[in-house]
């Protein structure tokens, strides 16, 4: 039981670990300048390692010592969670764009008409030799920590769960599979609140002091604290591995009426000369092969949508990163657990044949479908962006306009204000503000004395304007939820059908070919095919050094359809 409880932890902790990259991606895209499709790969690169491994480490069964093996493992998967912070403690403090001249700067974003060479240093300031090799430096460590990642988690999960098959009672063997499988599902959950709870803290938190962070976190510029959930999910990975090298190879066997000796089956016909027989007997059989092809489709999709789903949120309705992990946390991750409880309940109670049992997934599915439906209307398109979404009749929105020509602003500049006329601005220099008021606390009240915002009071205010869709956000929660939890009723019922139709010496071979599958054709290019198609809806690029850096304004209305 002390072992059950060790792995239960580090089973959750693992997943921390995993998981709270993808809560804190679109922050991280933000702060090193990463397309959406760098970016996914990043999320779904720890597979790589995981898949290269599987096999061999399976096969190997128990002929290890598999407790100690588990925590190197996990001493690798902890590593691998330090090294994903250490981008935030080489490079240098977090640079953003401002109004107001302060420690960091000297140069400020506002018009100014007479000083056409103090812009030249702000654009091409941040690109030395140094800024550009520190961006490759900060990608390797990161791409190297998520091989490791993976790496480490290949031996946890075989040989925790065959450990505990083989030396619990037949009768409690169940049930600890069952927490073990419950704390895989609420896992995801956790790390999605531990991002929500990070990136409410400013990024340089350990740099800058409190008072010299002028940016609040629901401005447009915002970093979160993304390094620090690392931090704390490595600790833990570290502290759950310590007991494992205290646990004896093998147990004796837990007291319960034992009915037969109980042999585990392991992934063994892997070194009979019966492998490429058995395989092809597998993967002929209908009912596998359709099965397996369904929910590699479905595993794509959620592999993708657990990588984006917050950004979508924050982009679609002006979320903050915090509140949008917040909502998936607790809302979309529980809905799938209840959706799965709810299917395997399902089952138990009717006794399902087979054919029930397909056709309680298809059912699942289709009315998934009919409640998504829905969500492809369920969102505003961008707001009026100068230049980028918007041009008026004055022909506003070229660089040079006459409007903002005296200002000299740089083409790099974002500092969004929202202006009196309902228009979003890159950055006051690019609406001609020259003038701005500044609260007691050093924080930016409002920019005057703007050229480009017509009115005799052309006024802005800073951050951006939003998408003004907040009035649908419920709605979109809602449904996407019901959507999860339909889908999420054929997860057991699926399962069923693999492990009813096999022959039973082939069960534990089919299960590892299915989630090789699982791996190669979903988990792996899932969230690199979302964010490539994210990218393809960007309608402003950042650029840095002259490279495509992260995206500053998506196409709404296409990003939600895509």
């Amino acid at each position: 039981q002390f072992f059950v409880f060790c792995h239960g932890l580090l089973q959750l902790s693992q997943l921390l670990v995993s998981g709270y990259l993808k809560s804190s991606i679109s922050t991280i895209e933000r702060r090193y300048g990463l397309s959406s499709q760098t970016s996914g790969l990043l999320a779904s690169f720890n597979e790589v390692g995981n898949t290269l491994l599987i096999v061999f480490v399976s096969y190997l069964g128990s002929r290890v010592h598999r407790p100690r093996l588990i925590g190197c493992g996990a001493i690798l998967v902890s590593l691998a969670g330090f090294l994903m912070s250490l981008p935030h403690f080489i490079t240098g403090p977090y640079e953003y764009d401002q109004s107001v001249a302060s420690t960091f700067s000297n140069t400020t974003d506002l018009c100014q008409p007479r000083a056409p060479q103090a812009w030249a240093n702000l654009s091409d300031a941040s690109c030395t030799p140094h800024a550009s090799r520190e961006n490759h430096e900060v990608l390797l460590v990161m791409f190297v920590a998520q091989a490791l990642l993976g790496i480490g988690g290949v031996p946890i999960q075989p040989f925790g769960i065959s450990y505990i098959d083989d030396f619990a009672s037949e009768r409690n063997s169940p049930l600890y599979l069952g927490i073990l499988f419950s704390v895989t599902v609420i896992g995801p959950g956790v790390a999605f609140m531990l991002g929500s709870a990070m990136l409410r803290f400013y990024v340089d938190i350990d740099k800058v002091g409190a008072a010299e962070v002028q940016l609040t976190n629901k401005d447009p510029r915002w970093v979160g604290a993304w390094w620090l959930g690392f931090l704390v999910a490595a600790s833990l990975v570290a502290l759950s591995a310590l007991p494992y090298f205290f646990f004896p190879r093998e147990m004796p066997k837990e007291v319960g009426e034992v009915l037969h000796t109980h042999t585990h089956l392991k992934m063994c016909p892997l070194v009979l000369p019966g492998f490429p027989v058995v395989l092809l007997r597998n993967l002929r059989h209908p009912v596998f092969l359709l099965v397996v092809l369904a929910q590699v489709n479905i595993s794509a999709m959620v592999a993708g949508l657990a990588t984006f789903m917050g950004k979508f949120l924050e982009r679609q309705f002006s979320l903050t990163a915090s509140l949008a992990n917040m909502i998936i946390g607790a809302v979309n991750i529980p809905g799938a657990m209840v959706g799965i409880v709810v299917g395997g309940v399902i089952l138990k109670r009717f006794q399902m044949s087979l054919r029930q049992c397909s056709a309680l997934c298809v059912l699942g599915m289709l009315l998934c479908l009919l409640t998504a439906l829905p969500l492809l209307f369920l969102g505003c398109p961008t707001q009026k962006v100068a230049g980028v979404t918007y041009w008026d009749s004055s022909g506003f929105g070229h660089h040079d306009m006459e409007c903002n020509v005296q200002c000299q602003c740089p083409k790099s500049g974002f500092n969004p204000i929202c202006g009196s006329n309902g228009v979003e601005y890159t950055s006051p220099c690019s609406a001609g503000c020259s003038t701005v008021s500044i609260h007691t606390d050093g924080s930016v009240l409002n920019y005057t004395r703007c050229s480009c915002i017509p009115g005799p009071a052309g006024f802005a205010r800073p951050g951006t304007c939003g998408t003004g869709c907040s009035h649908l956000f419920v709605p979109f929660v809602v449904l996407s939820c019901l959507a999860g939890i339909l889908a999420s009723t054929s997860h057991t019922p699926s399962f069923m059908l693999i492990l009813r139709s096999i022959q039973p010496e082939d069960k534990s071979f089919a299960v590892g070919i299915q989630f090789m599958l699982l791996r190669v054709l979903a988990w792996m290019p899932g969230p690199v095919l979302y964010g490539s198609a994210i990218d393809t809806t960007c309608m402003l690029w950042e650029s840095r050094c002259d490279r495509r850096a992260a995206c500053r304004y998506y196409d709404n209305t296409l990003f939600r359809r895509r």
